[in-house]
C-alpha cells in the first residue's frame, strides 16, 4: 500500500494513512488515492463516501468497537460515513424468522448504538458527517434491481456458494432457497448504487468485496477501495486464524461473546472462562487488548487481590505476554483486568441506555442473548 501513496503530498499521505490505520487489509487503495489527490469521488462531488453494512439481527457485540474505531477515523478525515442497515438482506438470511417488524426494530437500535460509539457525530450528507440508510429504501427502484441482475450475470452458482460465509452460512446450506444466491449480488449492487468510495467490513466480508470488484471489472464500473478490519475470536477459541472464520465471535454463542450491554460483573463471569494459555500466543484475551483496550484506553491496569501484589499498568502486549508466561501475572487477574477495562470503555453506552431504556428493553424482548 505504501507505494500507492507516494504520489500524494505529505499532508494527503498522512490523511490516508490515518484513515486506514488499524486495518488488517486494504484492497484497491488506488481509488482512494485518486479521490484524495484530485478532490474527486465516485459521486463526482468531491465528498468521499464510506459504507459499512449490517444485518439488523439482534444486540451488538464487542467487535463493533473495532469497526467504530475505523469509522471514527474516517469521520475525522472528512469522509462521509454511511451505516447501511440491510433489512432485506437480513430477511433473506432468515433473521428473526423473516419478521420484518423485528428486523427494523433492531435497525433502530443499531442507529442508537453507533451514534453513541461514535460520540454523536453530526448527521448529514456532507464531509465528516454520518448517515443511516435502510436497504428497503433502495428496493423500490427498478434501476437497483437491474443492477442486481447485472451483478448476477455470468456468475456461476459455485462461485456464489463460495461467498456464503458472508452470511455466516456453509456453501451447501441454501440449495433449497434461491433468494440466498442473490445475496452477494445485492451486496455488490448496494455499493455501486450508492456510489461508495470506501467499502468497510470485517475480514469475513472479503469475499463479498472481491465479488464486487470482479463485477466492476466486467462493466468498467468504479471499484471502491475495500478496507477489512480484524475479526475477534470467540472467548472459548484459541484465536487461531482460519479462512472459514469458525473462530469468529458470534452472539449466537452468548457465553463466547461479549455483548455491548454486559455489565462489569457479567463480563468478568464470561472472561473467567475465556481461553488463555500462557504458553499459547493465540488467545481472544490478547485480541481484546490489542484491538480495543490499547487503541481506546492506551493502557491496561491489572489489579490482583492485595495479598498477591500491587496493581500494574501495561501498554505493550508482548511485555504483558512475557509477564504472564513467567508467572508475574496470574491469568485470572489478566482476564478480570480486561473485563473491567472493556466495561470502562463501554460506560458511555451503558449510561445512554440507562436513560433511554425503552428501546433496549424492546430489543431484549425479542432476543435471547
Amino acid at each position: 500500500m505504501d507505494g500507492a501513496l507516494d504520489s500524494l503530498s505529505p499532508e494527503d499521505r498522512e490523511r490516508v494513512t490515518a484513515m486506514l490505520s488499524g486495518a488488517d487489509e486494504v484492497v484497491g487503495v488506488e481509488h482512494l488515492v485518486e479521490c484524495v489527490s484530485n478532490s474527486s469521488s465516485h459521486a463526482g462531488d468531491g465528498i468521499i463516501r464510506a459504507y459499512v453494512g449490517f444485518e439488523p439481527s439482534g444486540k451488538a457485540h464487542i467487535g463493533w468497537k473495532i469497526i467504530s474505531q475505523t469509522l471514527r477515523k474516517l469521520l475525522d478525515a472528512d469522509v462521509n460515513v454511511l451505516i447501511f442497515l440491510a433489512d432485506w438482506h437480513a430477511w433473506v438470511n432468515d433473521k428473526f424468522g423473516g419478521d420484518m417488524e423485528k428486523i427494523r426494530l433492531t435497525g433502530t437500535y443499531m442507529e442508537e448504538v453507533f451514534r453513541v460509539l461514535l460520540g454523536h457525530p453530526e448527521e448529514g450528507d456532507g464531509a465528516g458527517q454520518i448517515r443511516f440508510r435502510y436497504a428497503s429504501e433502495l428496493m423500490d427502484s427498478g434501476e437497483y434491481w437491474a443492477r442486481v441482475l447485472r451483478c448476477s450475470k455470468n456468475m456461476s452458482l459455485d462461485r456464489v456458494r463460495r461467498t456464503f460465509s458472508i452470511m455466516g452460512r456453509s456453501e451447501d446450506s441454501s440449495d433449497g432457497d434461491l433468494s440466498k444466491f442473490f445475496y452477494p449480488a445485492m451486496q455488490a449492487a448496494d455499493i455501486f448504487e450508492m456510489k461508495i468510495d470506501i467499502a468497510l467490513g470485517g475480514m469475513d466480508q472479503r469475499k463479498a468485496h472481491m465479488y464486487m470488484r470482479r463485477v466492476a471489472d466486467r462493466y468498467n464500473w468504479v471499484k471502491a477501495t475495500c478496507v477489512h478490519t480484524p475479526i475477534l475470536s470467540g472467548l472459548k477459541s484459541s484465536g487461531a486464524r482460519m479462512e472459514s472464520f469458525d473462530h469468529k465471535m458470534s452472539k449466537t454463542d452468548p457465553g463466547g461473546a461479549i455483548i455491548l450491554h454486559d455489565g462489569a460483573d457479567k463480563m468478568r463471569k464470561k472472561m473467567r472462562k475465556a481461553y488463555l494459555d500462557p504458553q499459547d500466543e493465540n488467545s481472544p484475551v490478547y485480541e481484546l487488548i490489542e484491538h480495543i483496550i490499547f487503541p481506546e484506553l492506551g493502557s491496561l491496569t491489572i489489579t490482583p487481590k492485595p495479598e498477591y501484589g500491587e496493581p500494574t499498568t501495561w501498554n505493550d502486549l508482548e511485555s504483558l505476554k512475557t509477564a504472564l508466561s513467567s508467572g508475574e501475572i496470574h491469568p485470572l487477574d489478566l482476564k478480570f483486568g480486561v473485563a473491567d477495562a472493556l466495561a470502562d470503555s463501554l460506560s458511555p453506552l451503558t449510561a445512554h441506555f440507562e436513560i433511554n431504556s425503552e428501546l433496549l428493553e424492546q430489543v431484549n424482548a425479542i432476543t435471547s442473548s
